[in-house]
């Protein structure tokens, strides 16, 4: 088992004082009682994992700031391409024929 799944999330040491309640289908039940029973997580674990890689992946997608201008004027305006680029274009080109 991997050992990513068995890391505590780093609220772990925080009082669970906190309730969620929610209805889902016999499919999902069951689902999450073998991802709980493979993994050892709790069900509330499984959740936190979950939505903290939804998270993850959306910011990962998200430019801000100068890193939005950045990629923004480098569509806008890319720069010439390199002699090394070149010569990696037209190998590719003689490779597929």
């Amino acid at each position: 088992m991997a050992n990513s799944a068995r890391r505590k999330h780093p609220l772990a040491s925080e009082l669970k004082r906190e309730r969620m309640e929610l209805r889902v289908a016999p499919s999902a039940k069951e689902l999450i009682q073998r991802a709980m029973a493979v993994s050892g997580l709790t069900a509330g674990d499984l959740a936190y994992e979950g939505a903290r890689r939804v998270l993850d992946e959306h910011e990962r997608m998200m430019l801000t700031g100068a890193n939005r201008h950045a990629f923004l004027e480098a569509v806008r305006n890319p720069p010439a391409p390199t002699a090394k680029l070149i010569a990696a274009l037209k190998r590719h080109r003689d490779l597929l024929g």
